[in-house]
């Protein structure tokens, strides 16, 4: 990871973190910049509030003067003197500049036009009043004027006759010009500087702590980067043939491919990302091995919908903390199905061999004695012979009506022969003749179990298999029960995992037969438990099945 990250630095390319950086210093400046703007604002608010009542103050000074009133009274009546009028009323301006710190002091005429101001030129000119009410109102008034651009706090005071006639003979101005931005920014430096110089250096420290957290988390991966990783996931995730399927450890779905969508049915669903596996229809079995807790899954099969799954389960974790599992789904009905086929060959197979071997040995006898000229122990051996096979055949066909599963067990009955392991069909047992799907199915169900329980018997002392039919008008039930060394309870799940197998490996593999009886079972909606043997008998196992005879839940899951 480390070479490629310095070859991206190289290109001059940006990580996450770089560019959560630059954008967070950004958001400082432009922060910044609106922090020294709303102070120079409020600077100029409170500017205006103090030096109005400062600049009303002069003007309420200078009006109430009587050197000023007086001259302005004789103005008023007769209209004369005008150019006296700025003479004499000139210095009490210049007072009002000299010694109470307006800028600009100025006396207005009832038409608007200055009569006397500190300023010579605007004598005689038009006054910029603003929103001033003070000559129409004969009110004080303080607020903002602009001259040539540039803004001014003005206070307004008028001058009062004593006669009635006139009341308002004129009014005095006093105005302080707003300071300009660079006169502020130079006043407020200091301040200004340490209150902003903090909060870069605050955000300054936030921005790295928080780059250095972006940065672990994604791996120094830039944004172009994350999205290549993301749309690559998906492709790749959606090109798999094999379901995947992420749970998060609050039971929810994280990610699902379209295989495991496919898998599990759920193609016509709404998605399931986000939702809790519990939530999503599946059967219980499905949910447990999708959300369970503790070891991993290897290989274990389950009935989806008719389809035959295999799920394999592991725990994630970053970081050493755990995230969730994932699982994932692999459809093998067909092999499954295949493979079923193949065992029952090797057990027709097996026991065809048990037939040729038993026949060989008792040819061999017959042809030793006819050798011996012991003719009358040949007819007696080929009577004692025959009898022994007409009383098997009797015994189950007598009980068994089926012919195929009747000639299964006869079959069974020679091989078991042939270990030197007896094989007791109970009196109790009693099946009708059989559909012929349910009778494929129940051979194949009988012929595994019989087989792993003579397997399983074979080395303890007068071995022995016990097998019980029954057929009720529902389903046929099943017994096997050996007095072999049982099943640990541990393993009484596991012994139903495809590939779990005590014996050696053979053609075709070991670990099929009881997942496929399993399989069987749940596909006609039955089951099949895995026990130890009744108390006061052998010991050993024993295998209850429970076989209904109605049609096979199909692969879409109906019947």
């Amino acid at each position: 990871m480390v070479a490629p990250l310095n070859a991206r630095f190289r290109r001059g390319e940006l990580t996450l973190a770089g560019k959560v950086l630059l954008l967070q210093l950004a958001v400082i400046a432009v922060l910044l910049t609106a922090v020294g703007v709303l102070s120079i604002r409020q600077s100029n608010a409170d500017f205006a509030e103090e030096r109005g009542s400062q600049m009303r103050s002069v003007a309420d000074y200078i009006a109430d003067l009587s050197p000023v009133r007086d001259p302005l009274e004789e103005f008023a009546n007769d209209g004369s003197g005008a150019l006296d009028i700025d003479r004499v009323l000139a210095p009490y301006a210049d007072r009002g500049v000299s010694l109470l710190s307006a800028d600009e002091v100025m006396v207005v005429g009832l038409d608007g036009t200055v009569l006397a101001a500190t300023d010579p030129s605007r004598v005689g000119q038009r006054a910029e009043l603003g929103d001033s009410d003070a000559l129409a109102k004969g009110r004080g008034w303080k607020g903002d004027v602009e001259y040539d651009g540039e803004r001014a706090v003005a206070g307004h005071a008028p001058v009062i006759s004593d006669e009635r006639g006139t009341p308002t003979v004129a009014i005095v101005v006093a105005e302080v010009t707003y300071p300009s931005v660079a006169d502020q920014v130079a006043t407020a430096a200091p301040d200004l500087a340490l209150f902003l110089g903090l909060g870069a250096l605050l955000g300054l420290i936030g921005t790295w702590v928080v780059s250095r957290v972006v940065r672990r988390s994604t791996r120094g991966l830039g944004t172009t980067e994350l999205g290549n990783l993301a749309d690559q996931r998906e492709a790749l995730l959606h090109a798999i043939r094999e379901g995947v399927v992420g749970v998060g450890t609050d039971g929810r779905v994280t990610v699902m491919n379209d295989a495991a969508r496919s898998t599990l049915g759920l193609d016509n669903r709404p998605d399931p990302v986000g939702r809790p596996v519990d939530e999503l229809g599946l059967d219980p079995h499905v949910v447990a091995l999708l959300t369970g807790e503790g070891a991993d899954v290897r290989d274990a099969l389950a009935l989806v919908g008719g389809r035959v799954v295999v799920f394999n389960r592991g725990r994630a974790s970053t970081g050493g903390r755990g995230i969730g599992t994932v699982t994932t789904l692999r459809d093998r009905t067909e092999l499954v199905s295949l493979q079923g086929q193949l065992s029952s060959n090797l057990s027709i197979t097996d026991t065809l061999r048990a037939q040729t071997h038993e026949f060989d040995n008792r040819l061999h006898t017959i042809s030793g004695l006819v050798q011996l000229g012991e003719y009358d122990e040949v007819a007696t051996l080929v009577g004692t012979l025959t009898r022994h096979r007409a009383e098997v055949g009797e015994r189950v066909a007598k009980r068994l009506a089926d012919l195929a599963v009747a000639a299964l067990v006869i079959a069974k009955h020679a091989v078991a022969e042939e270990r030197g392991v007896t094989l007791e069909l109970d009196p109790g047992s009693r099946l009708p003749a059989l559909p012929p799907d349910v009778a494929a199915d129940l051979t194949t169900v009988v012929g595994n179990l019989v087989d792993n329980a003579v397997d399983a018997s074979s080395g303890a002392s007068d071995p022995t298999v016990e097998l019980w039919i029954l057929a009720d008008e529902d389903a046929v039930h099943v017994r096997v029960r050996d007095n072999g060394p049982g099943i640990p309870d541990d393993l009484k799940e596991a012994v139903f995992v495809r590939g779990f197998s005590t014996k050696p490996e053979v053609l075709g593999g070991r670990g099929i037969g009881l997942p496929l009886v399993r399989l069987i079972c749940a596909q006609r909606g039955g089951s099949v438990v895995a026990d130890d043997a009744e108390p006061g008998s052998a010991g050993g196992a024993e295998f209850r099945v429970v076989l209904p005879i109605g049609p096979t839940v199909g692969k879409d899951g109906s019947s």
